[in-house]
């Protein structure tokens, strides 16, 4: 019988998918989340950053009638995978990542008021580290503050 060869994978353990590899050089992100994030989102190609958090369902969503205007909170119409890992990398950022801007923006927030405010918070710090991570992943910037792990 004649055994054929497995086809070759690009993105491999040996071998991981480029945005999962810059993905793996911050500090707090490991090979799980580093998957998970590309698996359900980076392998998609996104024109800007609200079309990011729209796919996963981090997006506010505004609510007019004449002249009210209110928030009623993120849509959830999303990536419900990559919005409830979102907010596990979002609480994992603020532990590894003390030092950065997206830390510092939190801790300000949430600073004189605890509870909810900081539940409320995490899903605001999770949409805007997923903006990061995908300018990250997609052309290297890295989010500022941010330490990357030693090579």
């Amino acid at each position: 019988m004649l055994e054929l060869e497995p086809e070759a994978d690009t993105a491999t353990e040996e071998y991981p998918a480029p945005a999962t590899a810059r993905l793996l050089q911050l500090r707090g992100i490991g090979p799980e989340f580093a998957s998970v994030l590309y698996a359900e989102a980076f392998f998609r190609s996104f024109s800007n950053r609200r079309q990011v958090a729209c796919y996963a369902g981090l997006a506010p969503s505004p609510w007019q009638s004449g002249a009210m205007d209110r928030e009623q909170g993120v849509s959830k119409a999303g990536n419900k995978r990559l919005r409830v890992t979102m907010i596990q990398v979002a609480w994992l950022w603020l532990r590894h990542q003390p030092a950065s801007e997206l830390t510092r923006w939190y801790e300000e927030r949430v600073r004189t008021n605890g509870g909810r405010v900081r539940r409320v918070m995490i899903v605001a710090l999770a949409r805007k580290l997923l903006i990061a991570l995908w300018q990250f992943s997609s052309a290297g910037v890295v989010p500022k503050g941010a330490v990357l792990k030693a090579a």
